[in-house]
């Protein structure tokens, strides 16, 4: 039974999420039903609310945008671009930059408490918060941090001191996804108490990820890791919170990304990896994963790390059946596809960090290019396109 082609007869409208999930919708999953009805499925991109995730949880940054641009703007978020003009004064930025440290700092508390390890605030925090799930692609973020490790151990050390700051929770059957939480626990073990790295990346996996959690870890992101394999997510509203809270974003053109970026512009985001097509393409022709291990140093010294045990040397074996999943069982979402296009957007990311004024210049920028992502015009788009009703006056 088609359970989808089901729910599309008996529904009024549905709806994509975001562009371009409605466009996979109609011209690869509905294309037959688009010719009878056309109208039936509609691009309402999702939303997040304000006065939870900003006004709640980043009240330094609520206080300098209402001096700014008063109060009003938390039930009209498209007022935020008030802001612009506000980018390019000097004494905005560094008000800006004070909140964003005092951010870090909280958060910096509740992983030493709930976590145990000392993180440095004036490093950059890297973050990566949602569901543990192969198709976003924690693994690749991973990898980066393997290969930033081998980099320094090499006497190559980066530019920017990293926090590589995970968090989220899987299906309890899910057992890649514990396969890879547990390989970042032991590489972060690794990193952390190493005498050569410590002061220049640090790795934390914050357990027990919720809410509460999520309104310390978000206002005090610097980047914000949105890496899914293109044409995997509908519409996360992770990357709308982190950059509502200034965070900059690094990610694929896959889901409300790409309407991220039409709102803050290329800029002011770090893009990278194949596009939606070139994945379908990619598969169609016939997917060779090793073709890229063998062809880049770097990606195999990653994985070999992994399967030798360099991690886990207790237990040499432990974390083998992670590569096997990559190359044996055909890197179904294209991490290593991706990597080195990562790496290099990465490395785009530290160049970008150590203009420091203009960092919070991009990161003011994006705050006050993120009204369109309000769930009040979501709900609003809802009423116009789906239920026909008009608002009270």
């Amino acid at each position: 039974i088609r359970m989808a082609h089901l729910a599309l007869v008996g529904s009024h409208r549905v709806n994509g999420v975001s562009e371009l999930q409605t466009c996979l919708l109609k011209d690869v999953v509905f294309p037959g039903f688009v010719t009878l009805a056309n109208d039936q499925i509609v691009p309402i991109t999702n939303g997040i609310t304000p006065r939870q995730w900003l006004v709640m949880a980043n009240p330094g940054l609520t206080e300098l945008i209402n001096a700014h641009i008063g109060r009003d703007w938390p039930k009209h978020l498209e007022k935020l671009e008030a802001l612009t003009p506000f980018v390019d004064d000097a004494g905005f930025r560094d008000a800006f930059r004070e909140v964003k440290h005092a951010n870090k700092v909280r958060l910096a508390k509740l992983i030493r408490e709930r976590v145990g390890v000392t993180v440095d605030p004036t490093s950059m925090f890297d973050v990566q918060v949602k569901r543990i799930h192969e198709y976003k692609r924690q693994l690749l973020n991973l990898l980066h941090v393997i290969q930033r490790y081998r980099l320094i151990k090499a006497g190559r050390p980066p530019a920017v001191a990293r926090t590589v700051i995970i968090g989220g929770k899987a299906a309890p059957g899910y057992e890649m996804a514990k396969r890879i939480i547990r390989l970042i626990g032991d590489v972060a073990q690794v990193i952390n108490d190493d005498p050569d790295t410590r002061d220049l990346l640090r790795l934390v996996f914050i357990p027990d990820y919720k809410v509460s959690v999520a309104e310390v870890v978000i206002p005090a992101a610097d980047l914000s890791q949105q890496i899914s394999t293109a044409g995997t997510e509908a519409s996360g509203t992770g990357n709308m919170k982190l950059a509502l809270n200034g965070a900059l974003t690094l990610g694929t053109l896959d889901g409300a990304n790409i309407e991220i970026l039409d709102a803050v512009g290329a800029a002011n985001m770090f893009t990278f990896g194949l596009h939606t097509p070139e994945v379908a393409e990619l598969k169609a022709r016939g997917y060779n994963p090793w073709s890229y291990y063998d062809g880049d140093e770097d990606l195999k010294a990653c994985l070999d790390m992994i399967a030798s045990g360099a991690f886990s040397p207790e237990e040499p074996g432990r974390h083998a059946a992670v590569r096997d999943s990559l190359l044996g069982g055909g890197d179904h979402y294209m991490l290593l596809a991706d990597f080195r296009a990562y790496l290099d957007a990465q490395a785009r990311v530290d160049a970008a960090y150590q203009d420091a004024h203009g960092w919070t210049r991009k990161s003011a920028w994006t705050v006050a290019h993120m009204g369109h992502f309000s769930a009040d015009r979501t709900i609003r788009e809802y009423a116009e396109k789906v239920w026909d009703i008009k608002p009270l006056p």
